[in-house]
């Protein structure tokens, strides 16, 4: 676990990892898919995010359901992701 943490101008892999009350500034963070990571009482300022492999892949399905007429559909995952993280 990485605690109290500032992270400027890195590149950090999420993936499973946790972090608690740590810093990110101007960093490229990466998640690939894999196990989700655990942010308690971070801060993120102008960072980068990249999603790759299994990430980007989900990223492209959801692109395609959009783009096929599935609009409404991710709309509705969006609405449930924003109301899990109140």
């Amino acid at each position: 676990m990485q605690t109290a943490t500032i992270f400027n101008q890195e590149t950090v892999v999420l993936d499973g990892e946790h972090f608690a009350d740590c810093e990110f500034r101007n960093c490229r963070l990466i998640y690939r898919g894999g196990e989700v990571p655990h942010f308690d009482g971070c801060q993120f300022e102008q960072c980068d995010w990249k999603f790759e492999d299994a990430a980007a892949r989900t990223l492209a399905l959801l692109k395609r359901v959009w783009t096929a007429g599935g609009k409404s559909a991710v709309q509705l995952m969006i609405k449930e992701i924003t109301r899990e993280a109140r």
